[in-house]
């Protein structure tokens, strides 16, 4: 079961959520993806871990393609790093150990 500290990010909600100060995760997925599926209790974990100081969230690329087609994500699993804007700070491809993406956290937050 998913934490109830990983956003769900989308269309809607996507301005408001990466334009604050706080540092924003967001794991471009889909149901369907392997990879993706194997991230996602690390994303949960982490999102636990940085609760009230990093945002954790989600993107479903299939009910949210404008935003993908944005961030020219091709490739999924897919991480962007956001804090205080929507241009990126940092990007990760593809299933990276916990530590590796808590380190990245810390390196940003």
């Amino acid at each position: 079961m998913a934490s109830p500290n990983v956003l769900e990010l989308n269309t809607d909600n996507w301005n408001e959520q990466v334009s604050s100060g706080t540092l924003v995760v967001a794991d471009f997925w889909a149901p369907w993806c392997g990879p993706c599926r194997q991230l996602s209790p690390v994303i949960d974990r982490l999102a636990d871990k940085f609760a009230g100081k990093v945002k954790v969230g989600k993107l479903n690329v299939d009910e949210n393609p404008n935003v993908a087609v944005k961030y020219d994500v091709m490739t999924i699993p897919r991480i962007l790093f956001f804090k205080g804007g929507d241009t990126p700070v940092h990007q990760e491809i593809g299933v990276l150990p916990e530590a590796e993406l808590e380190r990245l956290i810390n390196q940003h937050a």
